[in-house]
């Protein structure tokens, strides 16, 4: 969760012709499939695929608040520092697991949508409690799941006849046998 401290502010709303006056508030944001979710369901777009406007990013920001009766202004308020430590944020991997990419992706042109997310967790039987993880390391759950349930490659002939004389060659020396 990202605590995010938005001061006390006085901003112009040059379509009402007023100021409006955003009390200081600290934002408790969590980057997570339900943020996903509620932005897809606001702008009818896959999140990973979309560069997003100021607009769409202040919006999201909106979905990732976990706050209750936040005053709309307040996302008025928040400035380029605040973006900063947002963005920083949603592209920590807060993971230390890394994982290969295949040469040969062959679903590289499939959008990403958090219905295709929920699904994965469907298909992996990861708990639904984990749509609240930050969605990057839900996100590396996942991918290590699919490489934990790939099928093992097949040895050759060879690679295996290999493995057995080690084998053979151990017990040799732990019986101290000659075969």
């Amino acid at each position: 969760m990202l605590p995010l401290k938005i001061p006390y502010t006085e901003l112009w709303d040059e379509k009402n012709e007023c100021m409006i006056f955003v009390k200081a508030v600290t934002l408790h944001l969590e980057h997570s499939l339900i943020s996903i979710s509620k932005w897809e369901s606001h702008y009818h777009v896959p999140f990973l695929e979309t560069q997003m406007t100021p607009e769409q990013t202040r919006y999201y920001v909106q979905c990732m608040t976990l706050n209750k009766d936040v005053d709309p202004n307040v996302y008025l308020a928040i400035n380029d520092s605040h973006m900063e430590k947002v963005l920083a944020y949603i592209n920590d991997s807060m993971t230390a697991t890394t994982i290969k990419e295949a040469a040969d992706n062959k679903k590289q042109n499939r959008f990403i949508t958090s219905e295709l997310i929920y699904y994965y967790m469907i298909q992996f039987g990861i708990p639904w409690e984990f749509e609240k993880w930050h969605f990057n390391r839900l996100i590396t759950l996942i991918r290590v799941c699919s490489e934990e349930s790939k099928p093992q490659k097949k040895r050759s002939k060879s690679q295996i006849e290999k493995e057995y004389e080690e084998i053979n060659r151990r017990n040799k020396a732990k019986f101290h046998t000659r075969g």
